[in-house]
């Protein structure tokens, strides 16, 4: 019986000292920087409906032109995309920016409203309210970022608002022609 005590004992000690050296491994890394299998590989079909009728939605082709795109996953309701949005504003400025919108989980009547209140960035917006292309594309949440190169292929993915640094260090250099991960 006393054996049983020792366990029963020693076992918060010992899950203790797994979370710690757990926590101590994660220590450092930028939580921004989410693991993404879909790194270097085709993007997700999509076939989204534009907001309205009669507005551009968006789908693969959209994404297979040639050369890179981004891909910006926003939210009326979305606190961080309202920060972001006069980075992205900004950004589209430069001719050779072609940003796309993905309104994720949000009525398509409450992103027309966001859009006409802090302005349109976006070439096309394609409406996922019930979240399937953003299941499809692994969306942890609102905003998110891709970097998509001229074949279709994810070059990079950033999730969280962009900032300054993050679009300097990051998605500029993967949007020049030839550009790699």
């Amino acid at each position: 019986m006393t054996r049983t005590r020792f366990l029963f004992a020693a076992l918060p000690l010992v899950i203790g000292l797994a979370l710690t050296v757990l926590f101590y491994l994660q220590l450092g890394r930028d939580p921004a920087i989410l693991p993404s299998a879909l790194l270097g590989k085709p993007a997700p079909h999509l076939a989204l409906p534009g907001l309205a009728a009669g507005q551009p939605g968006l789908s693969d082709a959209d994404l297979r032109q040639g050369r890179p795109v981004l891909v910006n996953v926003f939210a009326s309701w979305c606190g961080a995309c309202i920060v972001e949005h006069p980075l992205l504003s900004e950004l589209v400025k430069d001719p050779a920016v072609i940003l796309y919108g993905l309104a994720w989980r949000d009525r398509p009547e409450a992103t027309a409203a966001f859009l006409a209140e802090h302005g349109n960035p976006y070439r096309a917006v394609g409406s996922d309210p019930d979240n399937r292309a953003g299941i499809d594309w692994g969306v942890y949440g609102a905003p998110e970022t891709y970097v998509i190169g001229g074949d279709g292929t994810i070059l990079f993915k950033w999730v969280g608002a962009l900032t300054p640094a993050v679009i300097a260090d990051e998605i500029l250099p993967r949007l020049k022609p030839g550009a790699a991960s």
